[in-house]
């Protein structure tokens, strides 16, 4: 097995080293404050094809692998995961369904413009009464001939309101279950589409998070992604993907508060030396330098596997189950070594480890993990 990393993937991941520290971490603090969306920052990374990184050059994308896209979620992660969450709903939801499900017209409308960040999209599945169960789609899209008329709501979609495009998920045939839902695309000033208020959050506070509104909105017939029945389908495959994306933004979550650790404890004395040298503080490193290698392994194997057009989803989960928790445990302990400098919002890893949480949730929860690699395992 071979674990090098090619010259081009090192080179992105530089790159995107850089951009983090220096375009992120200048006001990631205030941004978090204030609830303030990374809006300049998101332009930028447009402008770098963060935006459309796996998508293919005809359709404005850089091209570039899944192992590719881990590396730079973990590097923007460790700064600011409220950037590096409109990259991975971009890169590995909205842009990945399109592509990959899409008819040749939605990919040049659509698909296009949110490669380079000229639009932003959002993938709208969850509902105040249909989180983790995606099969019990309250929102309708009734079918009307040359259009569906779509009604109902939808929660906590990341991009909200700074989003143009949108991917929906609705019932069109109840009595089919989930082999009637579809996926459509909605354009943000379509009459009858509303956004909601700004949620206020744990975590992640500078990302765009609102419910949605539909009323009587008219969706063009040839905004219906895939066959009719398709949307349930559309929205499990293109998850699979996306799972990969939030357990790299675990992993950097993760990832760049155990480095804030580690220098604080190198710097931080007592008793006459650094805490670096108290076993009880190596220890604690010692435990989070492991489990974070774990995380960064199973997130790399899982892009791996992507990028050969092998099964992943197995894979996926794992990396979401493991590398969201450590996020949780690693961001605790890096709280813990600061001691009350921790707690003080200008140390960085209080707002770290309020950001771990969602990565839990989001994406299915770590209950819904462990139910996809059952499944996964049963098979044999």
């Amino acid at each position: 097995m071979i674990f090098e990393l090619t010259e081009e993937q090192r080179m992105i991941r530089d790159i995107a080293r850089d951009f983090a520290q220096n375009e992120l971490k200048p006001g990631v603090i205030e941004r978090d404050e204030q609830q303030r969306f990374p809006a300049e920052q998101v332009k930028k990374l447009g402008e770098l094809g963060f935006l459309g990184m796996m998508v293919a050059p005809q359709y404005n994308g850089a091209g570039l692998d899944a192992v590719s896209y881990v590396l730079v979620m973990e590097e923007l992660s460790k700064i600011d995961a409220s950037a590096s969450v409109v990259v991975s709903v971009n890169n590995s939801l909205v842009c990945y369904g399109l592509e990959q499900y899409g008819t040749e017209e939605q990919k040049e409308k659509y698909l296009k413009p949110l490669a380079v960040g000229e639009h932003i999209g959002a993938f709208c599945l969850s509902e105040p009464e249909a989180g983790s169960d995606a099969t019990s789609q309250r929102t309708m899209a009734a079918d009307m001939g040359d259009y569906y008329l779509l009604n109902g709501t939808k929660n906590w979609i990341t991009n909200g309101s700074t989003a143009s495009t949108y991917l929906v998920m609705a019932q069109t045939h109840p009595e089919k279950g989930h082999r009637g839902i579809n996926a459509f695309i909605v354009e943000k000033g379509m009459e009858g589409f509303t956004v909601g208020p700004k949620e206020n959050k744990l975590g992640i506070r500078g990302s765009d998070t609102h419910s949605l509104h539909f009323s009587d909105v008219k969706v063009p017939k040839e905004n219906r992604i895939g066959e009719d029945g398709f949307g349930f389908k559309f929205a499990m495959k293109t998850l699979e993907g996306g799972r990969i994306g939030i357990a790299a933004q675990a992993l950097g979550i993760a990832s760049g508060a155990y480095e804030l650790a580690l220098n604080y404890a190198k710097e931080r004395q007592t008793f006459g030396k650094p805490i670096a040298q108290h076993q009880a503080i190596q220890f604690k490193l010692a435990d989070m330098a492991t489990q974070i290698e774990a995380a960064r392994l199973l997130c790399l194997k899982a892009a791996w596997l992507k990028d050969q057009g092998q099964p992943y989803a197995q894979a996926a989960s794992m990396a979401k189950l493991y590398a969201s928790e450590v996020a949780m445990k690693t961001t605790v302990e890096a709280v813990q070594i600061h001691g009350g400098y921790g707690y003080v919002k200008e140390y960085h890893v209080e707002r770290l480890m309020r950001d771990a949480k969602i990565t839990q949730i989001y994406e299915g929860t770590s209950e819904i993990q462990r139910m996809v690699i059952t499944r996964e395992v049963l098979k044999d």
